[in-house]
Parts: structure tokens; C-alpha cells; sequence
């Protein structure tokens, strides 16, 4: 059978995948727990984004710990989820403040099409336990994502403590860095609403000579 990193490309090179993810495989194969999201969806994120396509970063925590949620990607949902996670829901929320529309699916793998990485810190989730992998070492990953897009500027949505925390070493004057509250619950009201990252993200690109991101309608991207 195939291995699932040779579905990673460029990605697979990483030092994590030889130093660090031998001993994540051992504990997840010796979690009792549901696990979230399935182990062919781990790394969907990576698969679908190639390191020298990726135009915008969003940096999330960890995997929806809720069953038939998470499938790989960073606060996307598969497309019948109802009702929306409460940070997605926010995410539209400001979404359709700030360009007047937002997806009417839960499923953003049509921003990866346009080179959005949706990256957690911490790929996996027992079901029911937020943080519940927070010690396994999925955040050296991340650290060594983010080195390997410091190749040239991007941007970088960074919502949240954990988010910018991981992207602190990312340089904010050859990339576009925007950091607020986390969408989720209350905070999304204390910095994260009126933030308008969609917008100052595709302005931002399109200085750079880029295409902007379409964010909210899949059947036209």
C-alpha cells in the first residue's frame, strides 16, 4: 500500500516526518479515544496545497472535535454540517460584513484551490477534548511549515493566541500579517468582528501582482 506521506510532495521532506512523526503514529495508534479527523485526512491540508502555491496561510488550533466535522483543514467542515461550528459561523459573519457575502457550505476546500493553506497547529483531536492532542508534538510541524514559506511573502491570517504564537517568527514587513481574537464565541466580538481580513488579504495580493482570493462563492472559483 502507498504511503500516506507520498501524498505530501514537497511537504514530505520536512525533518518532522522522519524525527517527529514515528512517535505520533505510536500514541495515536495507542489512543483509546475517537480521533478526529480520520487518519487518511491529517494531512489533507498539505496534500492539497503545494509549498510554492501557497499565497495565504490561516492558522487554526486544532481539528473540530465533534463527530463528521473535521476532515483535515483548518476551520472547515464537511459540506452537510449543520448547524455551522460557532467559529465558522463567525468567520461568515464578518465575512459578510466586510465583502458582502459569504459560502452557504461549511467546506472551504475551494479556498485551498486558490492556495490557501488551512493548517492547524495541532493536527488531531480526541472526540469531545479541544487540545486534547496539545502534547503529542504536531506544533513542530507547523514551525517548520512556516519556515519553509519564509521563501517569499505571503499572507497570513493569524486568529488567536495559538495562531499567533506559532507565526510570531514570521516577518511582518515582507508578508502581510493580520492578527485578531479568535471567531469563536465571545471573542469574536472584542477584535476578530471588524477586522476585515478578507478584503485587506486581497488588496494586499493584489499589490503583490496576484490574483485575489474568491471566498465566497465555489462554483466560480
Amino acid at each position: 500500500m502507498k504511503s500516506p506521506l507520498a501524498r505530501l510532495g514537497d511537504w514530505a521532506e520536512l525533518p518532522f516526518f522522519t524525527t517527529t512523526f514515528p512517535a505520533i503514529e505510536t500514541a495515536l495508534r495507542a489512543e483509546k479515544r475517537n480521533v478526529f479527523p480520520p487518519a487518511d485526512q491529517i494531512f489533507a491540508a498539505l496534500e492539497h496545497v503545494a509549498p510554492g502555491d501557497v499565497r495565504v496561510v490561516i492558522l487554526g488550533q486544532d481539528p473540530y472535535p465533534t463527530v463528521n466535522h473535521a476532515h483535515g483543514y483548518a476551520f472547515s467542515a464537511e459540506e452537510d454540517t449543520r448547524p455551522l461550528p460557532r467559529s465558522l459561523a463567525n468567520i461568515f459573519k464578518e465575512m459578510r460584513s466586510d465583502i458582502g457575502a459569504a459560502p452557504e457550505s461549511a467546506d472551504l476546500r475551494f479556498w485551498s484551490d486558490q492556495g490557501v493553506l488551512l493548517l492547524n497547529t495541532i493536527l488531531t483531536v480526541p472526540e469531545g477534548q479541544p487540545k486534547g492532542h496539545e502534547t503529542l508534538g504536531w506544533q513542530a510541524l507547523c514551525d517548520q511549515v512556516l519556515a519553509r514559506l519564509a521563501d517569499s511573502p505571503r499572507a497570513y491570517l493569524l486568529w488567536g493566541s495559538s495562531a499567533q504564537k506559532a507565526a510570531a517568527g514570521v516577518d511582518p514587513t515582507t508578508n502581510l500579517k493580520i492578527e485578531s481574537h479568535h471567531p469563536v464565541g465571545m471573542y469574536g466580538n472584542m477584535g476578530f468582528f471588524g477586522s476585515r481580513p478578507f478584503s485587506r488579504t486581497n488588496a494586499w495580493l493584489r499589490q503583490q501582482g496576484l490574483p485575489a482570493i474568491n471566498w465566497a462563492n465555489p462554483e466560480t472559483t
